[in-house]
């Protein structure tokens, strides 16, 4: 990547505390954060099941999900199953959904560069098979494929 201009003269500009990055950062600052949010783009919405999916702690999946609420990425709404007592659920507002490629991207990374053995689950188009993937474009957009239509489906098994 190159800057324009007057940009190209990093001592004469900072960021700071403006930077998009360091503030996604601030909201997926932990393990657990984005264990949550895979959990969520798995269809998990009631606590215990986000606790028992990501082997974390009841207060560590709670601070997640605070965050999460708080950023606007999942609003929480009350269930009740007959004789047990209200709970809530969490579901993905559209700015969370909006935060699938940035999952995508993370783990179609960490599949080509950290797993010996291959992905161990694969993002695939429901109706063709084909893989899934990330990438940076410039010009026209390449087609999408919306989250409805990404079936998830065994990789390579240890």
């Amino acid at each position: 990547m190159d800057f324009e201009g007057e940009l190209r003269d990093r001592t004469r500009w900072r960021i700071g505390g403006l930077c998009s990055m360091t503030r996604v950062l601030e909201v997926l600052s932990t393990r657990t954060a984005f264990q949550v949010l895979r959990e969520l783009f798995f269809g998990t919405v009631r606590f215990d099941d986000f606790v028992d999916r990501t082997e974390s702690s009841a207060p560590a999946v709670s601070r997640a999900l605070k965050q999460f609420e708080a950023a606007g990425i999942v609003v929480r709404s009350p269930y009740r199953e007959q004789g047990k007592r209200t709970r809530d659920q969490y579901r993905l507002t559209e700015a969370g959904e909006e935060l699938l490629p940035v999952f995508l991207s993370l783990v179609q990374w960490g599949d080509r560069h950290l797993q010996d053995a291959g992905a161990p689950i694969r993002f695939v188009d429901a109706s063709t098979g084909r893989p899934v993937d990330v990438r940076v474009c410039a010009g026209e957009q390449p087609a999408t494929t919306p989250p409805t239509d990404i079936e998830i489906r065994r990789g390579a098994t240890p």
